[in-house]
């Protein structure tokens, strides 16, 4: 029996693994799919990795390398080139290699880490014949930065990821012209950074509420037929526009790779696509952690790396608190402890963790309140960090944390947008009034400062060639500080 087992040799199993190393964890096997460590981060070429972690900018490869190379100073074992067939409840790993074939491991605790994978064509369904030149956006970022393959000569893009965003510039960049980007919603889904400086800065359209209608051509792209979508996202008549290119890609969405997950008999997220985590990253399986975009999808690998360092050193308490002398894995007494559910409200699509537990006998100490919103928070009450994403635009705005219909804490935006992951901390002190008043629900909600309204969406907008960057960031200290926090259940700010 192994202490830790890993799935998933990208950035987010990387960091868990070092993490429950420098945690006490000896015995930790990484088990990676593909030949090499690294993951998604091997084929992503352009620099802007790192500037929040390490503070400077790398590549992909880079970043990956600097966790390789830590990793290489520790005894964690690798297995490359391995799959995971199953994960049972019980903690159990059927998994298959070229080297080894077919091999059952045992482990006191499992770290999820798998990442995501790219929605397809028969995901979105869209008509017209099926012909070569239709790439998804990973796929084709593959090709061209790892295999050394241009996908073609005149592309468009559908989707505004954030993948989609980079190969509209690696393209250009190669040589191709990109005619355009085309977006179903009205507002664009990646990072404000990358529709500036891989869009605007290359003149590339960006096609806001259109979308594509018919591919064209066989046995290769010919064309495809755009046009605008009403407010139900339906294509309007009499707005088509056909643009002549050899090559489709699609960014249009990630989904986390979660099959091994449900057959562990995981609670799944239906709104995340991942599982159901606690505070400390646990699974709704006792002894199963995940972190990364298996989770939930994220922005940057920064933000990837200090949630599965949580994740680690979650992974690594749990094995040295909860396992009795002859190693068989003991369920952690949940008597003293209460739940407490994070619901997402108006203007919120998610947040993450889902569930947060607090032991009982810290309710004594709970007559804490803030009125100063220039104060830090002491650490020990434990901030619980709260990762979500409003599901449209807003202008200047406000994020409430209420309970039981009372705003007790908000944190301002000068803008949110659902392609840029927002993050707050809620102090252990509002966690504990929560228990005092014997509720078990807190609610997290956007509301737009300008109109007071739960959305400020501009939905006729069609087509833009610049935009303008957020003025204070997400999760800069400014924004991230509570306002106030109640000192009772009707008190208001």
């Amino acid at each position: 029996m192994h202490d830790l087992i890993v799935i998933g040799g990208g950035p987010a199993g990387l960091a868990a693994a070092l993490s429950a190393w420098e945690n006490g964890i000896r015995d930790i096997v990484i088990v990676e799919r593909d030949k090499e460590l690294g993951g998604i981060l091997n084929q992503c070429i352009h620099n802007g990795f790192g500037l929040h972690y390490f503070k400077e900018e790398l590549t992909g490869p880079e970043y990956a390398s600097r966790f390789i190379d830590m990793l290489n100073d520790t005894s964690v074992k690798v297995k490359l080139d391995t799959m995971v067939l199953e994960l049972t409840p019980d903690k159990e790993l059927h998994i298959v290699s070229s080297a080894s074939g077919y091999e059952i491991l045992k482990a006191k605790a499992v770290i999820l880490a798998m990442g995501c994978r790219e929605r397809t064509r028969g995901a979105i369904g869209i008509p017209g014949t099926r012909p070569s030149g239709i790439f998804t956006a990973g796929a084709a970022q593959r090709y061209v930065n790892m295999e050394g393959y241009l996908v073609g000569k005149k592309v468009v893009i559908l989707g505004s990821g954030d993948i989609g965003l980079i190969m509209a510039r690696r393209l250009t960049l190669e040589g191709a012209e990109v005619l355009a980007c085309v977006e179903i919603m009205p507002y664009p889904g990646g990072l404000t950074r990358n529709i500036v400086q891989c869009l605007q800065d290359f003149n590339i359209p960006l096609y806001l509420s259109h979308t594509i209608t018919k591919i064209h051509g066989s046995p290769r792209v010919e064309g495809v037929t755009i046009a605008k979508v009403d407010g139900q996202r339906k294509p309007v008549p009499g707005t088509e526009q056909y643009l002549e290119c050899d090559t489709v890609l699609l960014s249009v969405g990630l989904i986390p790779e979660n099959e091994l997950s449900r057959k562990a008999g995981i609670e799944i997220d239906r709104r995340t696509g991942g599982p159901v985590v606690y505070e400390n990253l646990e699974t709704s399986v006792e002894g199963i952690f995940a972190c990364g975009n298996v989770v939930h999808v994220h922005d940057l690998v920064d933000y990837v790396t200090n949630e599965s360092l949580k994740a680690g050193k979650s992974a690594a308490e749990y094995i040295l608190n909860f396992n009795d002398p002859t190693g068989n894995s003991v369920s952690p007494e949940h008597s003293d402890i209460s739940d407490i559910r994070l619901v997402n409200g108006v203007g919120v699509s998610y947040t993450v963790p889902q569930l947060i537990r607090i032991p009982k006998n810290l309710m004594v100490n709970s007559s804490l309140s803030i009125s100063d919103p220039d104060i830090e928070l002491s650490d020990q009450l434990q901030d619980v960090e709260v990762f979500f994403r409003v599901n449209r635009k807003f202008g200047r705005s406000r994020i409430g944390v209420s309970l039981a219909g009372n705003e007790l804490a908000r944190f301002r935006r000068e803008r949110l947008a659902p392609g840029e992951m927002e993050k707050i901390r809620l102090p252990k002190s509002l966690l504990m009034k929560c228990l005092q008043l014997g509720l078990s629900e807190i609610e997290i909600y956007a509301v737009d400062e300008m109109t007071g309204q739960a959305s400020a969406d501009n939905a006729n907008e069609t087509k833009i060639t610049a935009v303008s960057p957020r003025t204070v960031p997400a999760g800069s200290k400014s924004s991230d500080k509570i306002a106030k926090v109640s000192s009772a259940a009707g008190g208001s700010i």
